[in-house]
């Protein structure tokens, strides 16, 4: 049949088909059963049923008889028998056909999909004892493409996949073709094609089972005994000898994981609150976890899965980095068998402690004192138990005395010098760091340091790289005390440094990197007398670097906690740390990617820390308008860096930079969120507080739309806040500029100024609830108490809502003496005040100081808000007189006016 012009005529016959009027049924069901047999028939069927636009009735008659052919007329020795080319052409079609959106004419796919794949499995099978290498290979490939079929298939094709006998019916046989296949890897070589596609096929069938659990967990409950039993006999004991291969055995410890974490198989606290299915799988499980599986589980993976093997004995003499790296997680770390044993062992001992931690107690006791140097095998079973105690630290915090033994046991074990115990020397030391943030008493500290400064001397480089990791996680720990740490401080720094430059690959040198980050960050300005060395060496590392981003990435971290340490010393760095920030934050670069978010990280500690404004510092914001336009997830800290040049030296700042970043938060304004415009007018607000005369001046294009928002009552009430803090510094500290401001949104608004003015007024009194900070409700009454004195009509006329505002004010920053019992503005600084910084604490930074220096000349700080309020009303009693102030005193409710006499007392 020609696929194209018989389409029509084969169409037209199925709807006839479809008929309920049996004079047109009978003859289309005769035309139908003559073309069972013409080639081309059933590729016509597929174009008809793989086409959702016809009429359902249509394509699932054309399954039917598609479905009924498959069966018929497939195999090869069948009468009418389908050949090999519409064979090809039938399994493409249906391949590509798996959006099917009508369930019951997939349920036909499936099953076509099935008989396919048990054909060409039976046939793989029949070949491997006699055919050749060739006709196995090929039979061997369909198997897996069919396979591959069935997997999407089965996973991604039923909303209820256990309520399908023929899904459950092929997961069930998995198991059964999986012993098959692992057998057959006994009569095929271990270096051919045909090895690696047997072993990719056994994967594919693990990658079935892992997949239908992770998506269907409570259409899987009938598999799981099947999954475990298959799973422990092949890994756990002998029946796999022979016939698997790591990562086979890697896929059977995830599926047992995964059996064992599944959430859904855990029923809640009250078992009455979980449902019959998970009631029905966490029964199933704690069948087959019984006591002697789950003893010979643990004892397997420690004696067995745990030992060090001798490819990775020779890794550790031969490339002693490469070793430390595949321990610590290489790119092929989540599909290697150590790290999977580990996370099984962690998983299992959780889930059974009680049953466990007495098996792991008696493992231990037996290894109690040294251990002959001469018995290779007795120091692997001690490393592989140790590892154990290590990977169960939290679960056995109740059951280990682990001060004592570290005392009597660990650090004896640390000292023997043998080469041969070199592997049990660099377990002692993880072990004790997995155990520090568990159980480790204080006082054992200085012990420990001592131990750590003798092994980073060890002369095995393995030993010394996992002692830098105790190290961090020592310093790292919660309990960290510096004064015990600083004896040790230099010993250790200059160790480390030597440990960095002996180093050659880039993630042993990221790692010593962090280390040296997490100790300078901990000790802060104790570092200072011992970095001399690193400081040389970084510019140095950073040009090797040039190709690895990650590694700069660790000494921009590292420079981050250099620069907070150093202090304003850190200005020496300059020369260096600059065209660092410079290339880290340069958007033109293709670094920038990696490095961006550390990099500004680093400039912004850089300006906290800077004595002093540089042309080379000031020229390196040239890259912040790039970054503005960004708009990403860095803008918080790009704000934060524009803060640190205000407070740094905000004249020249201001005069350079000041247009072009205006105009960028023009641009921001219009597209950025609520918490991003606060941010934004935060900046405004730094830029006026600080240099009060040319702030204005430079914002001068976004105060307009501060004003109309006032003036509108912008519904944000923490916008608003912002809105009249910026405002409130204009009014307060730059009379002539907000009279400027005034008169130019009067024309705008067509209103009169004073009009204007008293809309604002009012709009201020009704909004004060939104600010919250008592910095800002302060500054917002001395500012329109600086409207006072006038004889203004309109101030007069809010004059109410002034002394309201500022009676809050009052009760807000006023403190009572108990002696004296008169009042005083908490909020009033003096220069005598100096900062108490505990040991735990971080020294106050260069930014620190200006902001305090800054604060001293704020009028939130400086003008007492109880004298000023005094003194304007007195000024505006001589304005008007004594009869025009009581009259003006009137418009003031009595209980305010009754609390400010209170507060006003002694005046």
């Amino acid at each position: 049949m020609d696929l194209n012009s018989a389409s029509t005529v084969v169409l037209q016959v199925l709807t006839q088909a479809t008929s309920q009027d049996t004079a047109v049924l009978k003859p289309a069901e005769e035309q139908l059963k003559q073309w069972e047999t013409q080639p081309g028939f059933y590729s016509v069927l597929l174009n008809i049923f793989t086409n959702h636009s016809l009429d359902i009735n249509v394509r699932w008659l054309a399954v039917l008889y598609f479905k009924h052919g498959i069966d018929r007329y497939w195999r090869r020795v069948a009468p009418h028998a389908l050949s090999e080319e519409e064979k090809s052409t039938l399994r493409a079609g249906l391949i590509t056909n798996f959006n099917e959106p009508i369930n019951q004419l997939a349920s036909g796919i499936y099953n076509f999909a099935c008989s396919l794949w048990n054909h060409h499995t039976d046939t793989f099978l029949q070949q491997i004892s006699s055919g050749s290498e060739a006709a196995i290979l090929s039979s061997l490939e369909r198997t897996l493409l069919s396979l591959k079929v069935l997997r999407k298939l089965t996973v991604n094709g039923f909303v209820e996949p256990h309520k399908n006998m023929e899904v459950m019916g092929f997961l069930h046989g998995i198991f059964e073709r999986l012993k098959q296949f692992l057998e057959c890897s006994r009569n095929i070589g271990t270096d051919n094609v045909c090895r690696d596609r047997l072993e990719k096929t056994i994967i594919l069938f693990t990658k079935v089972l892992l997949d239908f659990l992770d998506q269907h967990p409570f259409s899987f409950t009938p598999l799981i005994q099947r999954s475990l039993e298959f799973s422990v006999s092949y890994v756990f004991t002998e029946v796999g000898e022979g016939v698997t291969f790591e990562r086979f055995i890697v896929q059977c410890m995830n599926l047992i994981k995964m059996i064992v974490k599944n959430y859904a198989y855990k029923p809640s606290k009250n078992f009455e609150d979980s449902s019959p299915e998970t009631l029905e799988a966490h029964k199933i499980k704690m069948a087959f976890f019984t006591y002697p599986t789950l003893t010979e589980i643990c004892r397997r993976l420690v004696s067995h899965y745990f030992l060090l093997t001798e490819e990775e004995l020779t890794m550790w003499e031969e490339d002693p980095e490469g070793f430390t790296v595949e321990e610590t997680g290489g790119d092929s770390w989540k599909y290697s068998l150590r790290p999977c044993t580990e996370v099984l062992f962690i998983d299992i001992f959780h889930e059974y402690n009680q049953t466990l931690t007495p098996v792991l107690l008696e493992m231990m006791q037996t290894l109690q004192g040294p251990t002959n140097v001469e018995d290779m095998n007795a120091l692997l079973i001690k490393d592989a138990v140790y590892n154990a105690v290590g990977l169960a630290a939290y679960e056995l915090f109740d059951s280990v005395d682990f001060d004592q033994w570290f005392k009597n046991q660990l650090l004896p074990e640390l000292q023997v010098i043998h080469n041969r115990y070199k592997p049990l020397r660099r377990r002692v030391i993880w072990l004790i760091g997995q155990w520090i943030s568990v159980k480790f008493k204080s006082d054992l500290r200085p012990m420990l340091y001592e131990a750590i400064c003798n092994l980073l001397q060890d002369q095995d480089l393995v030993v010394r790289i996992e002692t830098a990791t105790t190290l961090k996680l020592t310093v790292d720990d919660f309990e960290f005390r510096t004064d015990q740490f600083l004896p040790y401080l230099e010993t250790m720094f200059t160790l480390l440094f030597q440990l960095l430059q002996q180093v050659t690959e880039c993630d042993t040198k990221m790692h010593v990197l962090h280390v040296l980050s997490c100790v300078i960050e901990r000790v802060n300005v104790q570092i200072r007398p011992y970095v001399g060395c690193l400081v040389q060496y970084l510019p140095l590392l950073w040009k090797q670097s040039e190709e690895h981003n990650m590694l700069r990435c660790a000494i921009l971290t590292t420079l981050i906690h250099l620069v907070q340490g150093l202090g304003a010393d850190s200005k020496n760095l300059y020369p260096f740390l600059l065209p660092v920030i410079q290339l880290s934050t340069d958007v033109s670069q293709p670094p920038h990617v990696y490095l961006l978010e550390d990099g500004l990280e680093l400039w912004l500690v850089t300006l906290e820390n800077s004595p002093c404004i540089t042309p080379e510092l000031l020229r390196v914001f040239q890259n912040m308008s790039p970054l503005l336009e960004l708009s990403s997830e860095n803008l918080r800290t790009c704000f934060k860096i524009i803060n640190g040049y205000i407070f740094l030296s905000s004249t020249e700042f201001l005069q350079t930079y000041a247009v072009g970043l205006c105009q960028s938060f023009c641009e921001l304004l219009k597209e950025i969120t609520t918490e991003g415009q606060v941010q934004v007018l935060k900046v405004v607000e730094n830029a006026l507080k600080v240099n009060p005369v040319l702030g204005p001046q430079m914002f001068q294009p976004i105060l307009p739309s501060v004003f109309r928002g006032i003036i509108e009552g912008e519904r944000y009430p923490v916008v608003m806040s912002t809105y009249l803090g910026v405002m409130g510094r204009v009014l307060l500290q730059n009379t002539s500029f907000f009279s400027s401001l005034l008169n130019e949104m009067a024309h705008k608004f067509n209103q009169e100024m004073d009009q204007l003015l008293g809309n604002m007024i009012e709009m201020w009194v009704d909004r004060m609830d939104n600010i919250t900070q008592p910095e800002r409700r302060k500054l917002s009454a001395l500012a329109l108490l600086s409207l006072l004195p006038s004889d203004n009509s309109v101030i007069q006329d809010k004059f109410c809502g002034i002394i309201n505002i500022s009676v809050e004010g009052l009760h807000d920053v006023m403190t009572e003496d108990p002696e004296t019992g008169t009042y005083k503005d908490c909020m009033l600084m003096s220069h005598l005040e100096e900062p108490k910084v505990t040991e735990d604490e971080e020294p106050p930074t260069e930014q620190d100081k200006r902001k305090k220096l800054l604060a001293l000349k704020d009028p939130v700080h400086t003008v007492s808000l109880q004298q000023f309020i005094y003194e304007k009303l007195k000024a505006q009693q001589e304005v008007l007189g004594e009869q025009g102030f009581q009259s003006l005193m009137e418009t003031v409710d009595t209980e305010i006016v009754t609390q400010l006499q209170e507060f006003l007392q002694g005046f």
